[in-house]
């Protein structure tokens, strides 16, 4: 396979400073590509301000012979949201990748958890996700081409414990990443979910020692292609966790039908309902929503 380049795109890294998007804004930049850096620089819970971390990766990119820009605006607001996108419009003209990254972690027990902590984490992940693709969109759209990259997680898949907040804003990640693909298909512009695992900072206090090679340079690769032009999938998820880089999809099993139901029917016939040896497995793009709804609309006019 040829050498994938973004010789001539721009892109921009949310959460760029460190970690994940490091690695990202890095392997981006190696490819040819322009990168906005986008780091506030804020600690673990997002609290605080540093301009350092975005301003080292943009020089590490220079170093290596790249070119890239810092954005040191925050995510969590829409004006923050313009700011960063604008960085890419205001230095080199254009948009055609952006990785939404940026994240912060509250942990606590759900029967602890405040609605700050609720908030702070919402507002970085899933409205931060919303604040910078709502500017990059109609960019793209107008340009005829783009590639969004957001990043949910096994804990908005399959939830975690302490982390309530976390998987609420990776599993709404999801939906939005749907959305963008639905509504950008017509434009040219793709949208994905990255479910990435890496050792980084957010996984201080866990002991790592007995873990497989984690680094975030390995996760990397997989944002890189679906960054790409030659990206084939849209709506999609794609896990990358230890050198593994897989597929998940929602999927429903063909379910039951009767004219109506008891309780007590639910009850007697769980075990079909639930059989998933003959799963639906729906396409988000072009029309899992309108397949869904005739699949189950044809079952009732069948029985």
């Amino acid at each position: 396979m040829a050498d994938l380049r973004f010789d001539g795109r721009v892109a921009v890294v949310t959460g760029g400073g460190r970690g994940l998007g490091r690695a990202y804004a890095r392997l981006l930049a190696a490819k040819g590509a322009k990168v906005v850096v986008n780091d506030p620089g804020g600690a673990v819970s997002g609290e605080g301000t540093d301009p350092g971390p975005a301003d080292e990766v943009v020089r590490e990119i220079e170093a290596a012979g790249g070119e890239a820009v810092a954005s040191h605006a925050s995510v969590a607001t829409f004006g923050g949201g313009q700011a960063i996108v604008g960085a890419a419009l205001g230095r080199f003209g254009r948009i055609d990748v952006l990785v939404h990254n940026a994240g912060n972690h509250r942990p606590a027990p759900l029967a602890e958890m405040t609605p700050d902590d609720l908030d702070a984490v919402l507002d970085v992940h899933l409205r931060g996700a919303f604040n910078v693709v709502r500017h990059a969109f109609p960019a793209m759209c107008a340009a005829r081409y783009g590639r969004v990259v957001l990043t949910s997680s096994i804990g908005g898949l399959y939830g975690n414990h302490r982390v309530a907040n976390y998987a609420m804003a990776k599993a709404g990640v999801i939906g939005l990443s749907n959305v963008v693909a639905l509504e950008g298909a017509e434009h040219g512009v793709k949208c994905n979910a990255i479910v990435p695992a890496a050792v980084t900072r957010m996984a201080a206090g866990i002991d790592t020692s007995a873990y497989p090679p984690m680094e975030p340079e390995l996760a990397a690769p997989a944002v890189g292609w679906l960054a790409h032009e030659s990206c084939t999938v849209t709506g999609e998820m794609l896990v990358s966790i230890a050198g593994r880089v897989a597929r998940a999809f929602v999927g429903e099993t063909p379910g039951v039908h009767r004219p109506s139901w008891t309780i007590e029917e639910v009850g007697e016939r769980i075990a079909a309902i639930r059989d998933t040896r003959d799963p639906w497995i729906l396409p988000v793009v072009p029309s899992a929503h309108v397949d869904h709804i005739s699949k189950s609309f044809t079952m009732a006019r069948e029985r």
